[in-house]
C-alpha cells in the first residue's frame, strides 16, 4: 500500500491519501482519543505521540500535530498507523451514525429557509470541494436573518490555520454576499 502525503496551508496539519476510500461520504473530526471511540483508525492515530486532531474525509485523513511535535516523527508514525489500520481489516468507523451534522434549512421558516437553502447549496458545491483539497472542511452552523450573519465551523486543516481568516472573509464571505445579498458577514463558530 502506498500512502501519499500533502502539505496543507496549516503548517501543523498534513493530509494523508491512502489511495482508497476513508469515509466515502461525509466527514468526521476528533479532537481527542476520548472522542475517537467510534473510529478504530482515529484511535490508532491518537496513539502516535504529538497527534492533536484527526479529521477523516471521503478519501483522505488529515492529522494535526501539537505545536511542539516534530513532523519527522509524527508523519512517519502516522503513516505506519494508517497502513496498520488498513492491513488489519477493521472498519474506519464502527458506527455510521457518528458523523458530524450540518445545520439545515428545515430549522428556518419562510424567506430565511430559502436563504439558508441557497447558502447550503453554495457551501456544498463551491466551498467544501475547495477546502477538501487542502485537507479541511467547512460546515454551516447558522444564519441570523436579522443581521445577515452566517456562522460556519472550520474543521480539519482549516481549524487553526493561519490563512483561514483570510479564506473566510475574502473568499467565502465575498462569494456568499455576491450570490445571496441578504448575507452581510461570515464568521467562524467558536
Amino acid at each position: 500500500m502506498f500512502i501519499q502525503t500533502e502539505a496543507t496551508p496549516n503548517p501543523d496539519t498534513l493530509k494523508f491519501l491512502p489511495g482508497k476510500d476513508v469515509l466515502g461520504e461525509g466527514t468526521l473530526e476528533f479532537s481527542s482519543i476520548d472522542e475517537a471511540g467510534a473510529s478504530p483508525m482515529a484511535q490508532r492515530l491518537f496513539d502516535v505521540p504529538g497527534v492533536a486532531r484527526v479529521f477523516l474525509g471521503s478519501n483522505f485523513v488529515s492529522v494535526t500535530k501539537t505545536p511542539d511535535a516534530d513532523w519527522r516523527h509524527v508523519k512517519t508514525m502516522s503513516l505506519a498507523a494508517i497502513m496498520d489500520h488498513y492491513t488489519s481489516g477493521m472498519p474506519v468507523v464502527d458506527d455510521a451514525s457518528a458523523g458530524n451534522s450540518q445545520g439545515s434549512a428545515s430549522e428556518y421558516e419562510g424567506d430565511a429557509a430559502e436563504i439558508v437553502s441557497e447558502i447550503l447549496e453554495l457551501i456544498e458545491t463551491r466551498v467544501r470541494p475547495a477546502v477538501a483539497q487542502d485537507g479541511g472542511d467547512i460546515q454551516f452552523d447558522k444564519f441570523d436573518p436579522e443581521t445577515g450573519l452566517v456562522t460556519l465551523h472550520m474543521r480539519g486543516a482549516c481549524a487553526g490555520c493561519p490563512s483561514s481568516t483570510m479564506t473566510l472573509k475574502q473568499g467565502i464571505e465575498n462569494m456568499l454576499r455576491h450570490y445571496v445579498p441578504e448575507v452581510t458577514a461570515v464568521e467562524a463558530a467558536l
